[in-house]
Parts: C-alpha cells; sequence; structure tokens
C-alpha cells in the first residue's frame, strides 16, 4: 500500500520529467534523486499557487461572507469564483486527480482516490449551484482541502529518503583511471578496459584499480573499506589485492584478475542493489485508515444520497448531505496525521544526534528485537591509540621510549605510526631527528637517533633475533605491540588498540533492559571479536565474515524470526545494512553505509541506538493517537452530516462539518508538537 502511494505521489508530477531512459545503474541512482527533487518542487510550486488563489476565492464564498456578516458580492463575482476554482482543481487537483485514476487501475482505491473523489464531487456540486441549482457553493472547501492536502504530500514527500545515492558513492570507491604498464611505458587507460592478465601499476596513496595478484613489489593495504579488517593488511609478490582498497606507502604492481564488471567490488554493489529492491516497504498507518476511510465514506455518502432522495427531499438537498458527508470524511487530519508527526520527529531526531533518511526505517525502530553491531568504527574508535608504554630498564622513562618510537615513525603513515605520533602530540613531546633509515621488511624500521641505533620491531622479530620477550610480559588480545630496541638491548614496549568506545558498554546494557539481544558481527579475527564481546556483555559474537557473509547472517537472524537492526559505518556493512529491518549507520563512518542505511547516528554514540528505538516507539504512539482522533471524529460528525437526527431539527451544515475538520487539523498538528525525545 505505502508503495503504491509513493508510486502515486512519483506519478503525479511525472508529467513534468519526461522519460529518459538510462542505461547504468549509477546514472538511474542520479536521475532518481533528481526525480524525487523535482517532484518536491512541483509540489511546492503547486502550494503556492494555490495559496495565493485562495484567498480571493474564500473571501468571495457566500459561506464565508455569511460567517462574517458581510458582503463583497458583485455582478458576475460568482463567475470569477468559478472561474478561480476551477483552476484550482484542476491545477492544484491534478496530483490528487492522477492518483485517483491511478488507484483505480491498480484497484487499490486509498487516500488519493477519496481526495480525489472528495474535490470531484464538491466541484462538480459547486459548479452546479453556480450554473443554476439552489443550494450553496464549495468553492472555499475545495480549495482548503486541496490546498492542505498539497502541504501534508509536500512535507511527506521532504521526510521520505528518496531516490537513494548509494550505488552511485560505492561506483566512486573504483578509481576512474588505472596505470597500465607497457612494455616501454606506463599509460593510463579507464578501469573498466582491464582485462585478465592485464598488469597495472599502483602509487602510494592510489586506490587499487582492479582485483588482482601482486607481481612487483610490496606495501600496507587498507582494506577496512571493504572487508571489515581494521589494520592496514601488508601484501608481497604473489598476494591477492582488492579493487577498492587503498595503497600505502609503496608502489605494486598488479596482475589484473578479471574484468571490473566481476571484481568483489561489483559484487558489494549487486548485493546492496538486490537488497534494496528486496525490502518490502512497511505499511503506512494513514493508507490504512484511508482505505477503510474511503470505504466508509464512499457507501455513506452514496446511501444518504439516495436515502434523502427516494424520500421526498429535493436534489439540492440530497446533493448537500452527501457532499457534507464525503468533507466530512475528507482526510484533512488524517493527511497530516503522519507526516506532521514525521517532520516534527524528523527534526527532534537531527537535533538529538539520529538522522533519519529513510521513514520506514524509523517507524519500524520500535520493533526491534536484536541489534547487530560492526566492530570496527562502531563499537570501537576505529583508530590505533596508545593503550601503554612499558619500559623495561629503570634508568628508562615512558617519555624517553615513546620519544625514540617516534622518532622513527614521524615519517611513516602507517596507522600504528600515527597512533604514536597522536601520543606524542598530547603529550608535547619534542621529537628529535633520525638518520639513516632503514626498513627490516615485513618486521620493523632502524635509524640512528642521537647516535644511538634504535629498532621498532613486531613481536615476529624478537621472536627470531636473540632478544628474549620480557617475563611479565602480557597484553591484551586486543593489543597490537612494538618492542624497542636501544644499542642491540630491548629497551621496552609501546601497545596499541582500536579503543572500545566510552559509550559501547552503557549502549549494551540498556538494549538489555529493553529485552533487546546485542550481536558482534565482524571482519576480524575471533580473538578480538570474543574479547570485544566478553568486555562489552554481548549476547553473542560473529567474525571473520565477508560482506557477503554478513547479508547471510542478517537473513538468518530474521529467519529466526528476530526483527533485526544492523548498525556498521563501512562499505563492507552495505549489504547488510540494506537487507536489515532497520539499517543504522554511524556518522563517523563511510558515505556508503549512510546513504544505504535507513538512518544514521550522526554523533556516532552507540546509545543513541536505544534513544533511536525508544524515541521510535513514542514517535509510532502519537501517529497513533493522531490516526484515532483523525477518524475518530467521523463516528460522532458522520452520522450527523448524513442526517441521522434530522427529524430532532438536528443537521449538520457544510459550514460546521468544515468547521469540525479544521478543528481536527488543528488537534493533530498540536499534538504532533508535543512529541519529545528522552535522551538514554
Amino acid at each position: 500500500m505505502e508503495q503504491q502511494h509513493q508510486n502515486n505521489l512519483i506519478n503525479h508530477a511525472g508529467h513534468a520529467m519526461g522519460n529518459m531512459q538510462h542505461t547504468k545503474k549509477t546514472s538511474m541512482g542520479m536521475a532518481g534523486h533528481n526525480h524525487h527533487a523535482m517532484m518536491i518542487a512541483d509540489f511546492k510550486k503547486r502550494f503556492y499557487v494555490v495559496l495565493i488563489l485562495s484567498i480571493p476565492i474564500i473571501l468571495l464564498s457566500p459561506m464565508i461572507q455569511n460567517f462574517l456578516g458581510a458582503s463583497w458580492q458583485f455582478k458576475g463575482s460568482q463567475y470569477l469564483l468559478f472561474a478561480l476554482s476551477t483552476i484550482v482543481f484542476l491545477y492544484g487537483g491534478f496530483p490528487f486527480l492522477k492518483g485517483l485514476l491511478d488507484e483505480v487501475k491498480a484497484k487499490s482505491p486509498g487516500m488519493m482516490f477519496l481526495i480525489g473523489f472528495a474535490i470531484t464531487v464538491a466541484y462538480i456540486y459547486s459548479v452546479a449551484i453556480v450554473f443554476g441549482l439552489k443550494g450553496m457553493d464549495f468553492f472555499w472547501e475545495l480549495t482548503t482541502l486541496i490546498l492542505i492536502m498539497l502541504l501534508g504530500h509536500w512535507i511527506e514527500m521532504k521526510s521520505i529518503a528518496g531516490a537513494s545515492k548509494e550505488l552511485e558513492l560505492l561506483v566512486q570507491l573504483m578509481p576512474a583511471d588505472a596505470h597500465m604498464v607497457m612494455p616501454e611505458m606506463v599509460h593510463d587507460v579507464k578501469t573498466d578496459t582491464l582485462k585478465a592478465n592485464d598488469i597495472i601499476l599502483v602509487k602510494p596513496g592510489e586506490k587499487v584499480a582492479a582485483d588482482g595478484i601482486i607481481l612487483e613489489g610490496e606495501s600496507y593495504l587498507n582494506e577496512s573499506m571493504l572487508t571489515g579488517e581494521s589494520k592496514p593488511v601488508q601484501k608481497a609478490k604473489g598476494d591477492k589485492v582488492i579493487a577498492g582498497s587503498i595503497n600505502g606507502n609503496g608502489s605494486i604492481k598488479v596482475t589484473v584478475s578479471h574484468t571490473a564488471s566481476d571484481s568483489y567490488l561489483s559484487q558489494v554493489i549487486r548485493l546492496v542493489d538486490d537488497a534494496q529492491k528486496s525490502k518490502s516497504n512497511t505499511q503506512l498507518l494513514a493508507d490504512k485508515a484511508a482505505k477503510w476511510l474511503t470505504i466508509i465514506a464512499l457507501v455513506s455518502g452514496i446511501g444518504t444520497f439516495l436515502f434523502w432522495y427516494f424520500t421526498g427531499q429535493s436534489l439540492a438537498f440530497a446533493m448537500e448531505r452527501m457532499v457534507t458527508v464525503i468533507v466530512i470524511c475528507c482526510p484533512h487530519a488524517l493527511g497530516l496525521a503522519v507526516p506532521l508527526v514525521v517532520a516534527k520527529s524528523t527534526a527532534l531526531s537531527a537535533k538529538n544526534g539520529l538522522l533519519i533518511k529513510n521513514r520506514t526505517a524509523f517507524e519500524n525502530a520500535r520493533k526491534i528485537t536484536t541489534v547487530v553491531f560492526d566492530k570496527t568504527g562502531t563499537l570501537t574508535e576505529g583508530k590505533f591509540k596508545v593503550s601503554k608504554i612499558v619500559p623495561l630498564h629503570k634508568n628508562l622513562s615512558e617519555t624517553e621510549i615513546i620519544r625514540m618510537a617516534a622518532a622513527l615513525e614521524q615519517n611513516s603513515e602507517h596507522p600504528i605510526a600515527t597512533g604514536i605520533m597522536q601520543k606524542i602530540k598530547d603529550l608535547a613531546i619534542k621529537v628529535p631527528a633520525a638518520d639513516n633509515f632503514k626498513a627490516i621488511t615485513g618486521k620493523g624500521v632502524e635509524a640512528i637517533v642521537e647516535g644511538k641505533k634504535i629498532m621498532i620491531v613486531s613481536p615476529v622479530y624478537l621472536k627470531e633475533s636473540k632478544l628474549a620477550v620480557p617475563k611479565d610480559f602480557s597484553t591484551n588480545v586486543r593489543e597490537t605491540v612494538v618492542f624497542v630496541i636501544i644499542d642491540d638491548e630491548l629497551a621496552g614496549y609501546i601497545a596499541l588498540s582500536d579503543e572500545i568506545r566510552s559509550e559501547s558498554a552503557e549502549a549494551i546494557k540498556v538494549l538489555k533492559e529493553n529485552n533487546i539481544k546485542s550481536i558482534l558481527l565482524t571482519g576480524d579475527n575471533s580473538n578480538v571479536a570474543k574479547s570485544v564481546s566478553d568486555t562489552l556483555g554481548m549476547d553473542n559474537y560473529i567474525a571473520e565474515v565477508l560482506p557477503h557473509q554478513k547479508l547471510e547472517e542478517i537473513k538468518a537472524l530474521q529467519s529466526k524470526g528476530e526483527f533485526v537492526a544492523m548498525t556498521g559505518d563501512g562499505v563492507n556493512d552495505a549489504p547488510a545494512l540494506a537487507i536489515a529491518d532497520v539499517g543504522i549507520a554511524v556518522g563517523s563512518g563511510s558515505d556508503i553505509a549512510a546513504e544505504t542505511a535507513g538512518i544514521v547516528l550522526v554523533n556516532s554514540n552507540p546509545k543513541d541506538i536505544v534513544s533511536l528505538i525508544l524515541f521510535g516507539k513514542a514517535t509510532h504512539r502519537k501517529m497513533v493517537q493522531n490516526l484515532i482522533w483523525a477518524t475518530g471524529y467521523n463516528v460522532i460528525a458522520l452520522p450527523l452530516a448524513a442526517g441521522i437526527l434530522y427529524k430532532h431539527g438536528i443537521l449538520l451544515s457544510p459550514a460546521a462539518g468544515a468547521a469540525l475538520m479544521a478543528v481536527s487539523t488543528i488537534v493533530v498538528a498540536i499534538n504532533a508538537s508535543m512529541l519529545k525525545v528522552k535522551n538514554y
């Protein structure tokens, strides 16, 4: 039903859009985004045109003049009123008339059908009054109805996520050009022209243009955007590389394995696309209510007309009763019941660190039973920090150990070097110069600093050398350790870790209190995953998973009846974010995750997930309250409009019916404005 409603909205503005055909997915994504923006602009323009025309229409309406006890009638004023109202009906009402036809064709009458039917009946009846039928016209009700419904749909469309750009952003990860190695020269070519067995050169800091195997050279590659592994991976001759990963500070030559369309990244793009398409839209409560209201309105309206006409009343009286019933049932308040709450909740959420991109995802947040967390950058900070500095000699201080290490690491881009340099900056220590700098392949670096030979090495180097690992040496599985050697003597070690966010434990605790399970899903190794899971007291962890496996794990949870929310920050999370019932991206993550997800945690605070779920419940309550009010007043007003108490001298006039509509709309607006966010 929601999909039908969205399709109607898209079709309404379609006459202004043209029918451009796009062959590439990226072009389609961009076209969809522009199409959505043009639709919003179209509704906005129609709203303002109708707003301007509504002023003279309201002032010229006999009903309004009677109500105000004034008269602005002049010769031909009713024809001017007719002309202005016809413009409003045809121009302002076009989306709803088009929607009526679409819903009739789809055999699924809903809100569009009811609005279209009501404005058509009101218009035809009012035109009949102008040209001789006795009674009072409904031109001002017609105009205000169209005005409010245009406003409602404009608000609604701005709240709807619209055409997402995630596929376009995924494609942007792939560099457009590659350096192809020819027998006599290196030639730049388009990435999509690469074939299997071509050789490409990847310079330091560049993105790898194709999946392949290293032919020459070695470097550290950052694959975190693709695999979720937090540490850059050392790659040498014979190792595989993935398109889209970022090269470190070494040049490598790569033998291409296959064309761009078969690359790992392209597979991820297809997974996201398929997951997006397979995602069912939640049926809007407003549409459900509107469907019932449509049936009630049509049956009641036609029944009322037939009853009065065949019991001897005049055509004008019978028509007036029918129109009053239709006008009473017309979803002024119902049309705004959900969009007003959405607009309010979207604004409130943004102020509280929750960016709602997809309304359906937000409305579904209240149903979440399991939250699946990505580790790197979600539960953890996503960057290495020095967790401890341990000198192994009494005459050496922590400051001296980190100062010597920094001398060697100051020109490196490696994440461990970055972590050490950040610590130096925090401690405001001056770094000495290093001479005769050399890399110990795969094991560390060495240089002369202040006349001393300084080495920074990995535990592997230490095991291979004659230097013994200190007896009291122990480290957390989440930590990466480097040893500092001064003049061939072990001087100390520095431990670095991707620290768990301070808010993570509290977030998991509050989720437990609300009977919501928490599961860690990561591309990192099992030891790290278990450590993080145990530290935070999570219900379970799933480690060493690739993007397509993440998606399968989410599906497996869903098949057990769980309503799953997925949080993540990388491209590797994109398919899982798309297939999850609610996709939540952390704001510090990639644009992809943010675009694929329905909701973005702007402050990257896991505790915001709790706020999101509980705020989702509060928002849903407001929507239900509004829908009950918007439809509930019909229970009293509709029988009165139909004339059930006519014999007792009680008859609801069209003016009173319109006034009731106005009051109903105001109540809905006030109720929506009372929505509040509680932070946890």
